[in-house]
């Protein structure tokens, strides 16, 4: 690792227009051709182009250039052990060997949703998709089936995947979210149908008062409120206690389903960041980690909610299949990444996300800047501000904090580390105190470099 350490360079030269400056640039010109913005996934581009990675081992990284970083990304939170880790690779080769997927079920299938089930004890029942999205998708398709009802209720700013009505108001601004008792259904994508819109209700985080106000006008319409506990874009703040337990109490009152979006969070605790709530969620979404680096969805819940998908039922509310759901191939990765992942090796990383958080806080002290940390279990993020947000609207970056924040992780990347562009991470059991120290070391590097820019930015 002091070896990688040592190969760590900045990589943001200049492209001309006529000879790439890297091979980076080399293949984005082409990819330019190819895809619109030269990707398939909007994450990766940066400024000038992005860079191709090469090759990547524990929390390492190593782009085509050859340069090293350490990954706080972990490939947007999907990766709990790291890059390539020995067990997973030798138990997917072996899988391999035997074929990918085939119109026949598989043990591995069996073998994956015993184990998921057994962490959480509202986990009754359990299917496989593809994907966070299809996870979050499908929850709110059974909700609709199991009630007759075709509303949702969702988070101002909540991100929960690309599905029209799960995206709505993600990306909510202050030209177009409205008044706060009453936040408007903001599309992200153009074209999105009004009905959408319509049957989609918005209500502000951590705010129990003005959420139940809101749910209240429309409790025989929700088929479901879905809820992400440590939400990354509204702040990657925790759900209070009171507000998750309100609206428990409200969905059972009025017949209607809580759905909790565990993708990212489910890293967070041995049966999700669920476990520190005194509640039970109807059904569960997952993705990301729990498919060992592999594509994975998965949504999880009550057996008499989850068995509007049986395709034994006389009528089938809810016909749920997909070509590439339960693989094998990522069955036997989810369980072999989800096996080491037991509560002492969940308990140690959150440990050693407590610490990176608290040494974070600590630099930010010394640098003396308007800056603050938030997040939970292994996962953190670090605003361009000086309290912690309360929720989305008070998360929400301007042009000024997104300037800002874009030259600290400008810096961090220059100087050896990968984040996520909203200046957040998460961790992998791959990474120890080195990098923690590591990290926050360029970390004060970065926030005495940033700091006259508070100023300068306010006087533009």
């Amino acid at each position: 690792m002091e070896d990688n350490q040592n190969n760590i360079h900045r990589s943001d030269r200049k492209i001309d227009n006529k000879i790439p400056a890297s091979r980076s640039a080399e293949l984005y010109s082409k990819a330019l051709t190819l895809m619109p913005g030269g990707c398939s996934r909007n994450t990766v581009l940066r400024s000038p182009n992005p860079l191709y990675a090469e090759s990547a081992k524990g929390c390492y990284v190593t782009d085509i250039e050859g340069v090293t970083r350490v990954d706080f990304a972990n490939n947007m939170a999907a990766l709990i052990h790291g890059h390539a880790h020995p067990q997973i690779v030798d138990n997917v080769t072996e899988q391999l060997k035997k074929g990918s997927a085939f119109t026949l079920a598989t043990e591995a299938e069996l073998l994956f949703a015993e184990h998921l089930c057994s962490r959480n004890p509202g986990f009754e029942k359990i299917r496989f998709v593809n994907s966070g999205t299809e996870a979050v998708m499908s929850c709110l398709k059974a909700a609709r089936a199991y009630t007759g009802r075709a509303k949702i209720a969702k988070v101002e700013g909540a991100y929960h995947g690309l599905y029209d009505h799960a995206e709505v108001s993600q990306t909510a601004s202050p030209a177009n979210w409205g008044d706060e008792s009453s936040p408007n259904s903001v599309p992200v994508a153009y074209g999105t149908p009004e009905a959408t819109l319509n049957d989609v209700v918005v209500i502000p985080f951590n705010d129990v008062e003005r959420a139940i106000s809101i749910l209240d006008k429309y409790r025989d319409e929700l088929a479901c409120v879905l809820v992400d506990l440590l939400p990354h874009r509204v702040g990657l703040i925790p759900a209070s206690q009171e507000f998750v337990v309100a609206l428990r109490e409200w969905t059972i009152k009025h017949n209607a389903l809580l759905v909790f979006d565990e993708v990212i969070t489910f890293r967070n605790g041995y049966g999700g960041a669920q476990d520190n709530y005194p509640v039970t969620a109807d059904l569960t979404a997952m993705g990301k980690m729990i498919g060992g680096g592999f594509p994975v969805g998965a949504l999880a819940g009550r057996s008499e909610v989850m068995d509007v998908m049986n395709p034994l039922n006389d009528k089938v509310l809810f016909p749920h299949s997909g070509t590439f759901s339960a693989n094998p191939v990522t069955m036997v990765a989810g369980l072999t990444a989800m096996t080491m992942f037991d509560r002492k090796a969940v308990a140690e990383l959150n440990e050693l996300g407590d610490q990176l958080r608290s040494q974070i806080a600590e630099v930010i002290e010394i640098a003396d800047v308007p800056v603050c940390v938030t997040g939970a279990g292994s996962m953190f993020r670090i605003h361009m501000k000086s309290t912690p947000p309360e929720n989305y609207r008070a998360a929400f970056a301007d042009a000024r904090e997104a300037k800002i924040r874009t030259a600290l992780v400008d810096h961090l990347f220059a100087n050896g580390f990968m984040m996520i562009n909203t200046c957040s991470g998460t961790l992998s059991t791959e990474m120890t105190g080195k990098e923690i120290n590591q990290f926050t070391q360029v970390l004060l590097d970065g926030l005495r470099k940033i700091k006259p820019m508070f100023q300068s930015v306010e006087g533009q």
